[in-house]
């Protein structure tokens, strides 16, 4: 008999929900992003939790009504003790309380592994040796060291990543900054194809971290100074791309690996992962993208990290 597994995230700016079957198929999938007013750049914890909560019930109505037998959630942000965020507290709940009534088993991920996981099931392998998790969205830019160990879930350790602004955050403050909507990352991306002109962003990285604070400081000044929106934004991919190169560089240096698995709402972006997979074509390091679609925030990696937890 067909087995189905329902996955929830509940993250800093997407409800999602999706059901996947024993074969990996994608049998129902609902997200919704949050509203985020016009001129903000972003939201309170209170106001995620609140819009989480009033429309999870309604994306989980819209699935196709199956027998479970499995519940996957992410219940914190990263598999660590001090990882904490209460915007995961909603989708924990859910799935806990459906757990209970349908006396299936509920299984904890991290964020971070439903990004992982969303991209493995898309890409339809899991590296059976250590390998490198490259995380770019609103929240995280982080680059992971990453060893599968089995049930869904992954022994992680963070060896790179940004100190201070993250990727998606120099994105947004600069496309709010041109008088975009938030979360601006595809209107920024359409900007930028329509050009090839651009006056380049310093990119700073030192010891494999970098610092997108001065870049994006000086595109805001740019911005200021009137220079064109699809420059800025060419110039903006153009800044982050070579971080993430100088990013790479030095950690294959120290910790060599020979696969790459990039996931993130940021590196949903077509200019980045070209630049990335580039990268990684003249280093001999095997690059694997989820389909922009499953790159961004979505529930499918939960789901498959049940039927995993599940099967293992």
């Amino acid at each position: 008999m067909k087995q189905y597994f329902l996955g929830i995230d509940t993250s800093c700016y997407t409800t999602s929900c999706a059901i996947i079957d024993d074969e990996l198929n994608i049998v129902g999938e609902a997200r919704k992003i949050l509203d985020v007013k016009s001129g903000m750049k972003g939201l309170q914890q209170s106001n995620m939790v609140f819009q989480h909560t009033k429309v999870l019930p309604r994306l989980i109505e819209a699935l196709v009504q199956v027998p479970l037998s499995g519940i996957g959630v992410s219940a914190f942000p990263r598999r660590a003790d001090d990882s904490y965020m209460p915007a995961f507290l909603v989708g924990h709940s859910f799935g806990r309380a459906l757990s209970h009534m349908m006396k299936v088993p509920m299984y904890e991920f991290s964020h971070q592994e439903n990004h992982i996981l969303a991209a493995l099931r898309d890409i339809g392998s899991i590296p059976n040796q250590p390998f490198y998790a490259l995380h770019l969205s609103g929240g995280t830019t982080e680059l992971v060291l990453t060893e599968y160990k089995g049930k869904g879930v992954f022994e992680s350790s963070i060896i790179g990543g940004s100190n201070d602004l993250q990727g998606g955050q120099f994105v947004d403050r600069v496309g709010v900054a041109l008088g975009l909507q938030f979360p601006c990352g595809k209107e920024l991306e359409r900007l930028a194809l329509q050009t090839d002109t651009y006056d380049p962003l310093p990119s700073s990285v030192k010891d494999g971290w970098i610092s997108f604070a001065g870049p994006c400081s000086a595109a805001l000044r740019n911005i200021g100074n009137g220079v064109a929106p699809a420059s800025i934004s060419k110039a903006l991919f153009s800044c982050i791309g070579n971080s993430l190169e100088k990013l790479l560089t030095y950690h294959l240096e120290h910790t060599p690996v020979s696969t790459l698995v990039a996931v993130g709402g940021v590196m949903s972006n077509s200019i980045l992962r070209n630049r990335i997979k580039g990268f990684c074509n003249k280093n001999d390091v095997k690059v694997y993208f989820a389909t922009p679609k499953f790159s961004v925030d979505n529930a499918t990696g939960n789901a498959y990290g049940a039927l995993l937890a599940s099967k293992e």
